[in-house]
């Protein structure tokens, strides 16, 4: 009886009005079912690379800073970020296949000039106190972290193109979200039906270094720990000291396809290195010599290495090879600055790192290296711990040390500090230790001067906070 009432079943249905008698689906069914593009496997919007448009840039010399000689003026470099953003979202106003997302911290992180090609989405009623609130907005912001993920990786996967703004510290909200998307994109690299979409892009400010108001709780460097931990193929991590550097790499981010680009840059004012034709070869090399800020001649090696990766780091460095080259006129020093970290990886393991023979180029094999880096040291270590010259390298970072305080009392805390970076050269270099003490006594006494002024006067002591790049005569 079982097996009788199961043939009866489906006959309940009455099946003979939508199939024939070989039990194929009838021409009048068969009408329904979508072709081509409207089937559910084919549409692209599940293939949004298909429906990707390049994103129209505007030229980076609209928006360049002139920059005469290194180290003369400064700016903010996210705020000349902003101008551009603001006009590649006006670009994009019939398109409207951009969008700027962010957890309510546009303004905050200098971006504002979007604000002049498109307000914040909102759909609630609005008061005359209200300010950059638009039904049709696509600056997109909501104090979560996850949504504005969600929301960005749901736009990129649909064919559009976008940038997650967002404090370091609070990116790590998106840890595992981030995760999934760069395997998501390691697999569907090899599908070759799936056409490449644009990349998702982060830019971190209101960084470590300088959290002047809101201290301890806002310094976390290491969401670049987590991302070079993934897949080589997919992701990438960079580094601009300045203006110019973050314009050339903003342009490439927001241009490439099929990565996740980390780009991590400061909102405070900071010095002009490198003219926009400069920034532009440097990015593209991704680490190198500044010669105009080393004293090695050419007619020998160098005696030792000061290389940096960030603005903060940068500016320290800068400042410690300008008191060694007063100090200490006859070494020989050479400044190396890095902005694609993953440049410090062997060839074999990214494809954006060094061959041992460009790396033993770079930094010497057997020279001493002091790195001053914005994040947590360690990761310098692990990236370069192959090299042949990894037992000279010594590296100063983000060591969790913080508080509300002034931004050299922070490098000071966490010693990567121009003076203590002085002190590990006389340290480093062999012969340095008896011939230079009084050189080190004199950089010892000035952090101990910077401890007891900031006490006294709430403010950095005027040799940090008015000091200047002064190029070599």
């Amino acid at each position: 009886s079982g097996v009788r009432g199961l043939g009866l079943w489906p006959r309940a249905h009455r099946p003979g009005g939508v199939c024939g008698e070989a039990g194929a689906p009838r021409p009048a069914v068969l009408a329904a079912v979508p072709e081509g593009a409207r089937r559910l496997g084919a549409t692209p919007y599940a293939n949004g690379g298909l429906l990707l448009r390049d994103l129209p840039v505007p030229p980076l010399e609209n928006y360049a800073v002139p920059v005469d000689r290194p180290g003369a003026s400064t700016h903010e470099p996210t705020r000349v970020l902003g101008d551009l953003l603001r006009d590649v979202m006006a670009a994009t106003a019939d398109r409207r296949d951009f969008r700027l997302v962010g957890p309510d911290e546009t303004a905050s992180n200098r971006l504002q000039a979007v604000y002049g090609a498109s307000g914040k989405a909102w759909q609630e009623r609005t008061l005359p106190v209200d300010e950059d609130l638009d039904r049709h907005g696509r600056v997109m912001e909501i104090l979560s972290e996850h949504t504005c993920q969600g929301w960005l990786e749901g736009y990129l996967l649909t064919g559009r193109h976008g940038l997650f703004s967002c404090y370091e510290a609070f990116v790590h909200i998106v840890d595992s979200m981030v995760n999934q998307h760069v395997k998501w994109l390691r697999v569907t690299r090899r599908l070759p039906w799936r056409a490449p979409i644009a990349s998702l892009n982060y830019l971190l400010t209101s960084h470590v270094w300088r959290q002047d108001h809101n201290g301890f709780s806002h310094q976390d460097p290491g969401f670049v720990d987590h991302i070079l931990n993934k897949s080589p193929e997919a992701v990438r991590v960079y580094l601009p000291p300045d203006a110019n550097t973050l314009l050339s790499v903003a342009d490439h981010a927001l241009r490439s396809r099929d990565y996740v680009n980390v780009i991590v840059a400061g909102k405070q004012p900071c010095f002009d290195w490198l003219t926009l034709e400069e920034a532009r070869v440097h990015c593209a090399r991704g680490a190198g010599i500044w010669d105009w800020a080393g004293t090695e001649d050419g007619t020998r090696e160098p005696d030792v290495v000061l290389a940096c990766a960030g603005d903060v780091p940068t500016q320290e460095v800068l400042a410690a090879a300008q008191l060694v080259r007063h100090h200490l006129p006859d070494l020989a020093v050479r400044v190396v600055n890095v902005v694609d970290i993953a440049r410090l990886l062997p060839s074999g393991e990214h494809p954006h790192g060094m061959s041992d023979f460009e790396y033993d180029g770079l930094f010497t094999a057997d020279k001493p290296v002091v790195f001053a880096y914005h994040g947590y040291p360690w990761l310098i270590h692990r990236l370069a711990y192959r090299r042949t010259g990894h037992a000279h390298l010594h590296v100063r970072g983000y060591k969790e040390i913080g508080t509300t305080t002034t931004p050299f009392d922070m490098v000071v805390g966490n010693d990567l500090d121009r003076y203590r970076l002085v002190m590990d050269v006389i340290d480093r270099v062999p012969g340095l230790a008896v011939r230079a003490a009084a050189v080190r006594q004199r950089m010892e006494d000035a952090r101990l001067r910077h401890h007891a002024y900031i006490r006294e006067h709430g403010v950095d002591m005027p040799e940090v906070a008015d000091w200047t790049w002064e190029a070599r005569r």
